[in-house]
């Protein structure tokens, strides 16, 4: 069984947390709340309805809270976690992310498949729209692999479009990404990246949900996981979006909550392009590169301070033209930084002068 943030706590208690965690119209204030007045969850499960009620709470809660569905359902996530690589962190756990722990609404409960240390680690986000076009999908790829290769982790929704592409592009160079979910980690949507957060967890990074492990996916958990995409990250990197994207309520929350918002613009004729013109008038960093991003974290991550050299004098394409390598191949011709490397083949792939294919670059004829 996996709790290292849970080791605090008696079994009974662990169990108490898990029935109240599954109550109606229980939110993370609610949580709390109910922790707070009674000092423990098996001491609120153990309260009479009158105090619930007195503290403001819905009966359907207090109504709930000895069903026999609630505590199958605490029973099974007890199961669960003594699964390999299964993991529960708690907001009060030592080990609860820092950052996402600052949000006045932090998730009370984190399901985690994988690694649940990724959390703590420097996250960028990068989301965009489900239905997106094959250069924005390619542009999300190219700053993904990039970023991913100066240290940060990838977060994203792990749904279809540009979510799925930045998860794909971190793993395709080793690095490492986190899925967060609006259903449960045993009710996984969509189904079509199943295979790719089974891969995200084999190769070291990690899926998580606040939800119950069996929760649908109900239209009002979308922004729910949204919030904790954006808490968990220093910035949020929008890629393409139309002005009704739901990457337009990550981009909004990141910026109540006080991260930093990226948008890369394109045509005023691509209704994908809108959504990030609105971010940008409405004050998203515009990005035309990766140093727009990698330039003012310099000091969260491991890209050397050495500018890279414009496209017209890159050693790198001298290499490619020769033939085609891998990142680390380049790496070890030209003595650079592996971080370094990616930085500058991102700006030479967003310039249509190099190509990446299974997991080999190629320089492109012009």
């Amino acid at each position: 069984m996996s709790l290292s943030t849970c080791t605090s706590l008696s079994p009974a208690e662990l169990e108490a947390r898990l029935r109240l965690h599954r109550l109606p119209e229980l939110g993370p204030r609610r949580f709390r709340t109910l922790i707070d007045a009674f000092g423990s969850a098996s001491a609120a499960l153990g309260a009479p309805a009158a105090a619930w009620r007195a503290l403001g709470l819905p009966a359907a809660c207090a109504e709930a809270r000895r069903s026999p569905d609630v505590r199958d359902g605490a029973s099974a996530a007890l199961r669960w976690l003594e699964r390999p690589a299964r993991h529960l962190l708690m907001w009060d756990g030592a080990d609860y992310p820092a950052l996402l722990a600052e949000l006045c609404d932090a998730p009370p409960l984190l399901f985690v498949a994988g690694d649940p240390a990724l959390l703590e680690k420097p996250q960028l986000a990068i989301v965009g729209s489900r239905r997106a076009s094959k250069p924005g999908m390619d542009t999300a790829a190219a700053f993904s692999r990039s970023l991913a290769g100066a240290g940060f982790v990838i977060t994203s929704g792990l749904a279809l479009g540009i979510d799925g592409a930045a998860h794909q592009a971190a793993l395709d160079i080793g690095g490492r990404t986190i899925g967060v979910l609006g259903t449960g980690l045993e009710n996984f949507y969509p189904q079509r990246h199943r295979r790719l957060a089974e891969a995200m967890i084999a190769q070291g990074s990690a899926v998580v949900s606040e939800l119950p492990l069996e929760a649908p996916p109900h239209p009002g958990n979308f922004p729910r996981r949204n919030r904790i995409i954006s808490g968990l990250s220093l910035g949020v990197l929008v890629v393409e979006a139309s002005v009704a994207s739901g990457s337009l309520i990550t981009a909004r929350l990141a910026a109540e909550q006080g991260r930093e918002v990226y948008a890369i613009p394109g045509s005023i004729h691509h209704p994908g392009a809108k959504g990030c013109h609105q971010l940008i008038r409405d004050g998203a960093v515009l990005v035309e590169s990766v140093e727009h991003i990698l330039e003012p974290l310099r000091g969260w991550q491991r890209v050397t301070a050495s500018p890279i050299p414009a496209a017209s004098e890159h050693p790198l394409l001298g290499l490619l033209h020769a033939a085609p390598q891998s990142s680390e191949a380049l790496a070890r011709a030209c003595g650079w930084t592996l971080p370094r490397v990616l930085a500058a083949l991102t700006e030479l792939e967003l310039e249509g002068r190099v190509a990446n294919e299974s997991g080999r670059w190629l320089a492109r004829a012009r």
